[in-house]
């Protein structure tokens, strides 16, 4: 899994790239709470995934606690429809403002 930031529009855009299961959770949480860290409204652009396991949901039930707790927001965009299917069904899709792109994601958070 890899992690990248950039700000668009004053919102923390990171573009998470490969798959997230229980060998990569632990390397990406630490970078996700690395890149967190400004308090800025955040868009996961999560077009690049190929797979996520329950580690990666718990993950990003992680980042939907840490942005409520600091009164920031989040938005996923470009969810693969696998990903998207398996949060749909566990409900986590409730969790997340869901974008299909990151300009919309982006427009959303301001």
């Amino acid at each position: 899994m890899e992690l990248s930031r950039h700000t668009q529009g004053g919102v923390t855009v990171i573009a998470l790239d490969g798959s997230l299961d229980s060998g990569t959770a632990p390397g990406a949480q630490e970078d996700l709470e690395r890149l967190m860290a400004d308090g800025q409204a955040i868009v996961l652009d999560m077009s690049r995934m190929s797979y996520m396991s329950s580690a990666g949901l718990r993950i990003l039930l992680l980042v939907h606690r840490r942005t409520e707790e600091d009164g920031t927001k989040v938005a996923l965009a470009s969810v693969p429809a696998e990903i998207r299917a398996v949060m749909e069904a566990t409900g986590f899709l409730d969790f997340f403002e869901v974008c299909d792109t990151v300009d919309d994601g982006v427009e959303v958070l301001t």
